[in-house]
C-alpha cells in the first residue's frame, strides 16, 4: 500500500462531502481520522502537563516574592533585586505580577512611596509593597 499524505486524505474527505464519492475506502479514512484524533489528544495532554509545570514554577516565585517582603514599604526594584538573589530568572514584570497576586490575596499591601532625591535626580513617587500588618504579626 502506498503512503497517503495528510493533504491527500484531507482532499479526499473534502471531495467526499462535495461529490459523495471518495477515492479511498472507508477503513483507510477511519484509520486516518482515528490516528489524527489520537495525535490531537496527545498534544493536548502534553500542553496540560507543560501548563501545570509552568504554574508550579510560578508558585515557587510567588513564595520567593512573599519572602522578600518586609514590614516596611519597598519599591519594586528593591524587591526584584532581593528575589534575583535566589532566582536569577526573576524580572521586574514577573515580580510585579506576583506582588499583585499577593495584594489580591490579602497577604501584601501596596501604596505610593516617595524615593528621595539623590544627586543629579529629583525625588519620584513609585509603588511600594510590604507584608500586610496581620501577616507580619503572624510570622
Amino acid at each position: 500500500m502506498e503512503k497517503i499524505t495528510k493533504r491527500e486524505m484531507y482532499e479526499a474527505i473534502k471531495e467526499t462531502f462535495e461529490t459523495g464519492a471518495c477515492k479511498f475506502d472507508a477503513e483507510t479514512v477511519i484509520t486516518f481520522c482515528d490516528k489524527e484524533i489520537a495525535s490531537l489528544d496527545a498534544k493536548a495532554a502534553k500542553a496540560r502537563e507543560r501548563a501545570a509545570a509552568k504554574k508550579a514554577e510560578s508558585d515557587v516565585m510567588l513564595e520567593q516574592v512573599r519572602e522578600a517582603l518586609t514590614g516596611e514599604y519597598q519599591p519594586i526594584a528593591e524587591i526584584t533585586a532581593t528575589v534575583c538573589q535566589v532566582n536569577p530568572d526573576a524580572t521586574a514584570s514577573k515580580v510585579t505580577s506576583r506582588l499583585s497576586k499577593l495584594v489580591e490575596a490579602g497577604l501584601a499591601e501596596k501604596t505610593q512611596i516617595t524615593i528621595p532625591a539623590s544627586e543629579g535626580s529629583k525625588s519620584r513617587k513609585v509603588q511600594g509593597y510590604r507584608l500586610c500588618e496581620t501577616c507580619c504579626a503572624a510570622d
